[in-house]
């Protein structure tokens, strides 16, 4: 991929995909009456939320191709964020959640990892790496929020 503004479609839909999970798993804790980790699902989808209006913003001057659900190039397919997602279970435990989210924000690292290093264009090189290390920082803190609810819970 050598250009920002089909990057930035690709980031636009990720986030935005990444936030309505969040606000699932979100919506699955409080049922399941985790006020603690509805929260924490909460605030990743709010940095979700961060991210996706980072990509708009940094498109703002720039004219983003309006993508049909074919015309995106993921790499098995289908949305970094979205692979393997069957959808919150009314019956999801803690761990299973957690593990979701991690299995999908690992994905999305990837995904802006991949660009970032495979790309030919200084800018987009940049952005990409920008949204990896952002990425990374998710990643890490479900990692922390897994190992926390495997010992303490």
């Amino acid at each position: 991929m050598n250009s920002v503004e089909y990057f930035l479609a690709h980031a636009v839909a990720l986030e935005r995909e990444a936030a309505r999970r969040y606000e699932e798993l979100a919506a699955a804790m409080g049922t399941e009456g985790n006020r603690e980790l509805a929260l924490f699902f909460t605030r990743m989808a709010h940095y979700s939320r961060l991210h996706l209006s980072d990509a708009m913003a940094r498109g703002g001057f720039r004219k983003l191709p309006p993508l049909a659900a074919h015309e995106y190039d993921w790499p098995d397919g289908t949305s970094p964020e979205m692979a393997d997602w069957a959808g919150v279970d009314a019956l999801m435990g803690v761990q299973e959640a957690l593990r979701l989210a991690l299995d999908g924000e690992r994905r999305g690292h990837a995904y802006y990892a991949l660009i970032a290093a495979s790309t030919a264009d200084a800018e987009l090189q940049r952005i990409a790496q920008a949204f990896a290390d952002e990425e990374s920082e998710h990643v890490r803190e479900l990692e922390r929020q897994l190992q926390a609810h495997a010992t303490t819970h």
